[in-house]
């Protein structure tokens, strides 16, 4: 979402156009809370147009995580 540059609402937003009914609260408490399912995330990756994953982008948002929780 960052490296996109969308915020919750904006993501709740074009998830409930593709059908998928998540507010922006609810959105926001499940990945502070890391309860995001499968399905959600793949879901999310693509309303946001994601085509390719890399592994060295995935461990820094998972280092980036870690931080914040700190």
């Amino acid at each position: 979402m960052s490296v996109r540059g969308v915020k919750y609402q904006q993501l709740s937003e074009r998830l409930a156009q593709a059908g998928i009914e998540q507010s922006a609260d609810n959105l926001r408490n499940k990945v502070n809370k890391g309860i995001m399912g499968a399905d959600l995330l793949l879901q999310i990756l693509m309303v946001l147009n994601v085509r390719s994953l890399v592994m060295s982008d995935l461990q820094e948002i998972l280092a980036d995580l870690e931080d914040q929780e700190r």
